[in-house]
């Protein structure tokens, strides 16, 4: 159902070429400023192509696929084909370069992908010597559920058992292996960007649905991560799976057992892969039967499936004990054990023999405001972070388009038409507020889940930005404070490191 009449159905260049042009003089600027700390080349070239290929081919594909020149069918299959040979073609291109720069197939700071991979080939070889429970192998050679300090973790546990039939069906092999995965990843991302597509039909219409669609395809930080063993692409292609099924049955006019037990079975699997994201998608969707406009969920349908959720989620936790200690942590001393954890990076040593002694001071306080934007760049030189350089470009292409997200939560919230979309709210916000009270909230790495979110309530803000011109001037007052916050973030980096 259709409930907007978007002005705008592209991404409007006067966004895109300023938004490049900001870029640019930041990257510079930062290596002018503290020269000494200056990026390699290869990772201006990384931010470069990751940056302009976000901003100038969302104008251009936007304007070539708006609804009034492409069918919905044609859309959706050149969309999803697309999205998968990028994916693909960025599998490639980093295999060469790990194998050429790096000298690892896994890249760098590989270490939980190192970790994975090894429970994968274990796991792989006991299915290929005839023994079908996976479980026993990771019991015996892990001490999965042995309580010893080598043990597995419940909500560890379901990356790797993925991962040992995606290496047991492609023969386990050291680099096949490796690579078919890395080409599964492709599949996951590219129906992620797919499932973006028909959450935003739903929600915003046909023209912010297409806008949708090509930002979430062309996301640097949402492409790079099929490249390596990290769990992060099975993770975010189930939180939207679950998101868009859950909107597809609030919105349906027959409530259906089968794809209610279906949306059970992913929040099942997503407690082993990261309990606090299971258990957000749990409470969105109850938050959604409680507060969506009558006109989204009918009592009769809101009051069956509160009834089913609330079962299925407390037989779920009370019988597993694993999962209910996961989820009482949750609710825990978050903010004692973030200050503990940012007490001791001010201590830590990193490659380079320095410490972080600002680290003290990144508490929730200082996130909160900042969580729908962050993180910010890596522009300057720093040991040992080579991943966070080369995805600067991706981090730069998040902190403008936040600017869009805020202003669709915003524009929802003072037009009161937040009740037709509470599900893909309670998702994000959900998310984000734990991760504000977590040890992770700026790492971009655990952004992830929220990315596909983030730009489909971005679409919907671009499709309203030439309603009012002061919305043009608080784009660009935003365009100029993120300039200065990418400033200010590299000296704090090298600062707190007695480099500035």
């Amino acid at each position: 159902m259709t409930y907007y009449q978007p002005q705008l159905t592209y991404v409007p260049s006067s966004i895109t070429n300023r938004a490049v042009m900001v870029y640019l003089l930041a990257l510079v600027g930062c290596n002018l400023i503290f020269m000494s700390h200056a990026l390699n080349i290869i990772w201006w070239v990384f931010g470069v192509v990751e940056v302009t290929v976000f901003f100038i081919f969302s104008n251009q594909l936007t304007r070539r696929w708006s609804a009034e020149r492409k069918s919905e069918k044609w859309f959706a299959k050149n969309l999803f084909t697309t999205a998968l040979l990028i994916r693909i073609a960025v599998v490639l291109i980093m295999y060469w370069f790990n194998m050429q720069y790096v000298q690892d197939i896994m890249g760098y700071d590989n270490a939980d992908a190192q970790w994975y991979d090894k429970m994968a080939q274990a796991g792989a070889t006991w299915l290929l010597d005839g023994h079908w429970n996976v479980f026993d192998c990771f019991r015996e050679q892990y001490g999965y559920g042995s309580g010893t300090r080598k043990s597995v973790a419940f909500s560890d546990i379901g990356f790797p058992l993925y991962l040992t039939y995606v290496y047991f069906l492609s023969g386990n092999d050291p680099i096949w292996s490796i690579l078919f995965a890395r080409l599964m990843n492709c599949v996951w991302g590219a129906w992620t960007v797919l499932l973006i597509y028909r959450l935003s039909q739903r929600n915003f219409g046909e023209n912010v649905a297409r806008i949708a669609a090509v930002l979430c395809m062309l996301q640097p930080n949402l492409i790079i991560y099929c490249e390596n063993g990290l769990k992060e692409v099975l993770m975010v292609f189930l939180t939207v799976l679950f998101t868009e099924r859950a909107d597809n049955m609030l919105r349906s006019k027959r409530l259906v057992i089968g794809p209610t037990l279906f949306l059970m079975a992913i929040v099942f699997y997503l407690f082993m892969i990261r309990t606090a994201l299971a258990a957000i998608l749990i409470l969105a969707l109850l938050t959604a039967l409680v507060l969506s406009s009558h006109r989204v969920v009918k009592w009769r349908r809101r009051m069956a499936l509160i009834a089913i959720a609330s079962l299925f989620g407390g037989i779920m936790i009370l019988q597993n004990t694993t999962i209910m200690a996961d989820v009482e942590s949750l609710s825990g001393d978050r903010l004692g054990e973030q200050r503990r954890t940012n007490e001791w990076r001010t201590t830590r040593i990193d490659k380079a023999g320095k410490s972080q002694s600002f680290a003290r001071y990144a508490g929730a306080a200082v996130f909160a405001p900042l969580i729908f934007t962050v993180p910010f760049p890596s522009m300057v030189d720093t040991a040992g972070q080579e991943l966070q350089k080369m995805r600067h470009g991706g981090n730069f292409c998040k902190n403008i388009t936040s600017f869009f997200t805020i202003f669709a939560l915003l524009l929802l919230l003072f037009s009161g038409d937040w009740r037709r979309h509470v599900l893909p709210i309670a998702v994000l916000c959900g998310y984000l507020i734990v991760l504000v009270f977590s040890n992770f909230a700026h790492s971009e790495r655990f952004h992830q889940p929220t990315l596909p979110f983030a730009m489909m309530f971005a679409a919907y803000a671009i499709s309203k930005f030439k309603e009012k011109k002061k919305y043009n001037t608080y784009f660009t007052i935003w365009l100029g404070v993120m300039f200065i916050a990418a400033i200010a973030w590299n000296w704090f980096k090298l600062a707190g490191r007695g480099l500035a």
